[in-house]
């Protein structure tokens, strides 16, 4: 995608639905083929491939249907033609309004239809979500992921499209390497993504959310029994210099690139700088991490590692 579409995407929908004046709008559907806002038959629609959301809650949609009922459907759902069916639109946003309209039995919906690709509609799809602050942690995290995945996004450049910081990406993305019990939970709201960060330290997560939920504990009281529970007790992390004590979103970084590796890594801050460490038993385990550093230009003697959580 050109920089300049990729920057106007990261500064949101305004100009997609319903920010410009209403002569530009006009100006704009005249230049682009009328692509104004027009209504649709609503069985002319399709669920979006690219709807970053997971689940949508069935109350939500009840009750959106009837402030349909009352005044409308007041934000026109944005669609693009669909590119296996004919003469049919696949939705990029607005699938809660499609469903709540077929709820409140609707004949037809308005719509703003766009010509966009399959990057710019996962991107537009994702962006609507944020910026509405009403996606998920892990729907957020998986959005990041399959951009990244199809899209060959780096998490620096995902970041400036979308209007995060590069490190909001990275700790986002972190949190699908949690066990799926841990999951139910943030998706189900007994935990925060403050906890869910906390537990990503841990050598058993599951455990520890137990735990959590059932004591109530707060972020801080997390990560301090996550602390406790990795250094062997309290007499064990009462032994360690305070200096060389770990913040969680560095044991969770070493944690990641451990299980990635399927070795030990060991990673230190000193200062402004810091050193990272990779433990290997033999040469072919080193063989194995220099080609992967190397993307494949190191001769690989040993053939791929299997079973490793490969990118």
């Amino acid at each position: 995608m050109a920089a300049g579409k990729r920057e106007s995407l990261g500064r949101g929908l305004g100009a997609l639905l319903g920010g410009e004046s209403a002569a530009a709008t006009a100006a704009s559907a005249a230049a682009e083929g009328g692509k104004a806002t027009r209504t649709l038959p609503i069985e002319f629609l399709h669920p979006g491939r690219y709807q970053p959301r997971r689940t949508i809650g069935e109350e939500q949609v009840r009750d959106l249907a009837a402030s349909i009922r009352e005044k409308g459907v007041l934000q026109p759902i944005l669609v693009r033609r669909h590119p296996t069916i004919a003469d049919a639109y696949e939705i990029i946003a607005g699938e809660r309004r499609w469903r709540a309209s077929q709820l409140a039995q609707l004949h037809e919906v308005p719509v703003i239809i766009k010509d966009l690709n399959d990057q710019e509609t996962l991107e537009i799809a994702l962006i609507e979500n944020l910026q509405r602050e009403n996606l998920s942690p892990l729907d957020e995290s998986e959005g990041y992921a399959r951009l990244m995945e199809e899209f060959a996004y780096t998490q620096e450049a995902l970041a400036k499209s979308l209007g995060k910081s590069r490190s909001h990406v990275a700790n986002m993305m972190r949190l699908l390497n949690l066990p799926e019990a841990v999951k139910e939970l943030l998706d189900g709201g007994a935990i925060s993504t403050g906890h869910a960060r906390a537990l990503l330290a841990a050598s058993d997560p599951a455990a520890l959310a137990r735990e959590v939920v059932k004591k109530g504990l707060n972020v801080r009281q997390t990560e301090k029994l996550v602390g406790k529970a990795e250094k062997g007790g309290v007499s064990a992390a009462a032994a360690k210099p305070a200096a060389q004590a770990k913040d969680t979103d560095t044991l969770a970084l070493e944690r990641d690139l451990g299980n990635m590796l399927g070795l030990k890594v060991d990673i230190r801050f000193t200062g402004k700088g810091g050193s990272l460490t990779i433990h290997y038993n033999n040469l072919e385990q080193l063989d194995d991490v220099l080609h992967r550093l190397s993307h494949g230009a190191h001769g690989h003697a040993t053939g791929s590692q299997e079973g490793s959580d490969g990118e």
